[in-house]
């Protein structure tokens, strides 16, 4: 699909030329679609003339009612991510809690801690398989109240657990309630978010793992010191709170334009353009740009329609390289070192942090250090390319990991007497060996945390993206499995010797993103299908392909199309 302005579709980003080849006066130039004088400011290599003209010529107002509305639309999904993430820190602040241990006796390692932990993940992968056609049936708002609804029940069941048994159990509906949930809100937000500020809108989306990871760390830390059972069932109870907010705020927002286009509702569609794209002129550039687009890209009568047919994922070279890069963000994403953070506790008793107040006190700590870090990479979404930051944030998580494993070698060897305390113990390794692992954390949160909502959504066609988004989600919850199962017996079989293989994975996943990772940065939605077409989508997506002149008046006019 060609652009009235191109003979090749092409893509935008704010990727300035270098000093000695801009040029600050470029009177003379002309447009190839309009032919008059340019005196420009600055002079910019983009991926697609047509989209970066209509972002500058169109601009959205960030602080009109429309805008504030869609902010809000936004945090709404933005608390589907909180639900998941209070669960993400809600265990390991319970594990060292002596009435919980007191009650369930499940131990800090071991296999009923791996029961409790895995069946979470059981049931998210179970219940991905719902997620999809949920959403693409009756709607992304819809998705998120049902995801809710079963949510608040899970909860019911494990807060007021009398046994191992129903514990378990209400892990179990937990999971499939946080699958329904996370499946429609990602797809819902990237749907809703004008393009040029997709990366934003979606990263700090995903940075709402840390909107609940952080009070359940919280939480936790403070019911520590309640000398009966609600020092658990409190911080359980709490794990329904994001959904009652979202029960509610799904009747305050529109609902995606891309599904009402798909169902046939296309004046609904456009009307969504028009208001909150557009700045309410049904002459705004960037309307025009996205309406025209999905009118040629988005299908009626597609495989969505069908809750049983996956065939739109892998039918076509394009499709299945769309969903190879879905499958690398979901399997790294979770299996890059982080899943280590569900045995905190272990991983600071190793290094000499015993006092469980003291292991909360650092859970709370890391949490809100990642959160910062979070929404600041969350921030420079929209600027920094998708691939280069995944492949050098890997290589680096693999670098701290390195040093955390051997600061943690040094002190298992660290002689004890009769009563298990160590003899002059190495302090400064301890501390070096925290502070590395809390790097990793800061590292991979700056790297994966934003782009794990941005990537497999926008690399997702629209008609296959929920039903794409349940399978992610059933590969995040088969290596979140094996994280949680796994994870116990091996910290209690080979003990710190298990942070060795992310070490070794980690360097692999940075060579793959370096080699066959797609760059997604600064495009529509609708756009990708030429990119996917290519014989080799990963080197025609690195490269700029048209120049544009910003005038002195802030809009922007093509200066020349084809390779620069």
């Amino acid at each position: 699909m060609a652009t009235s302005d191109n003979t090749e579709r092409v893509f935008y980003d704010e990727h300035k030329l270098d000093a000695d080849e801009t040029e600050k006066s470029l009177d003379g130039q002309q447009s190839p679609s309009t032919p008059v004088e340019l005196t420009a400011t600055e002079r910019m290599k983009v991926r697609n003339a047509a989209f970066a003209t209509a972002v500058r010529n169109s601009p959205i107002k960030q602080w009109s009612k429309e805008s504030i509305h869609l902010y809000f639309a936004c945090f709404v999904s933005f608390l589907c991510a909180c639900a998941n993430g209070y669960d993400g820190s809600l265990f390991s602040g319970l594990s060292p809690m002596p009435f919980y241990q007191s009650y369930f006796q499940t131990g800090t390692v071991g296999n009923k801690v791996s029961l409790v932990f895995s069946m979470y993940t059981v049931g998210s992968m179970i219940g991905a398989f719902s997620a999809g056609p949920i959403a693409d049936r009756f709607g992304r708002r819809v998705g998120m109240f049902v995801g809710g609804v079963v949510i608040i029940t899970g909860m019911a069941l494990t807060s007021s657990a009398h046994s191992l048994d129903q514990l378990v159990v209400g892990r179990f509906v937990l999971g499939w309630g946080i699958s329904i949930m996370t499946v429609a809100a990602p797809a819902y937000c990237v749907e809703i978010a004008p393009p040029h500020w997709r990366g934003k809108m979606v990263g700090t989306y995903n940075c709402g793992w840390f909107g609940g990871s952080i009070p359940a760390a919280a939480i936790t830390f403070g019911c520590l010191y309640i000398n009966s059972d609600w020092s658990w069932r409190i911080p359980m109870i709490f794990q329904g709170v994001p959904s009652l907010f979202v029960l509610v705020g799904v009747f305050f927002i529109p609902e995606s334009p891309r599904w009402l286009m798909q169902n046939r509702r296309e004046e609904e569609a456009r009307a969504f353009l028009v208001k909150y794209h557009g700045n309410n002129d049904t002459n705004s550039e960037i309307v025009g740009l996205e309406w025209r687009e999905f009118q040629e890209n988005i299908a009626f009568d597609a495989s969505d329609k069908r809750w049983w047919d996956y065939r739109a994922l892998f039918m076509t070279n394009n499709a299945r390289y769309r969903f190879l890069m879905v499958m690398m963000i979901s399997v790294f994403g979770q299996f890059s070192g982080n899943g280590l953070g569900y045995f905190n506790n272990v991983i600071y008793a190793n290094l000499g942090y015993t006092s469980p107040a003291i292991q909360l006190g650092l859970n709370l700590a890391g949490s809100c250090g990642s959160a910062v870090v979070g929404l600041t990479a969350a921030s420079f979404t929209d600027k920094l390319p998708r691939v280069k930051t995944l492949a050098i944030g890997t290589f680096v998580c693999a670098i701290l990991l390195g040093i955390n494993a051997g600061c943690n070698t040094v002190w298992a060897n660290t002689p004890v007497d009769a009563n298990g305390i160590a003899i002059n113990p190495p302090l400064r390794i301890a501390q070096l060996g925290l502070a590395a692992y809390f790097l990793f954390g800061f590292v991979y949160t700056f790297a994966y945390t934003p782009l794990q909502g941005v990537y497999p959504t926008e690399n997702l066609e629209n008609t296959a993206r929920a039903k794409g988004l349940a399978l992610s989600g059933v590969l995040v919850n088969l290596i979140n499995f094996i994280n949680t199962y796994a994870g116990p017996i091996a910290l209690q079989n080979i003990k710190n010797n298990y942070t060795y293989v992310f070490v070794g994975w980690d360097v692999i996943e940075s060579v793959i993103w370096a080699l066959c990772g797609v760059e997604t940065q600064g495009r529509t939605l609708e756009e990708l299908d030429e990119i996917y077409n290519q014989k080799y989508p990963p080197f025609a997506s690195r490269r700029y392909q048209a120049e544009v002149a910003v005038l002195k008046d802030g809009h922007a006019e093509i200066l020349r199309v084809g390779d620069v």
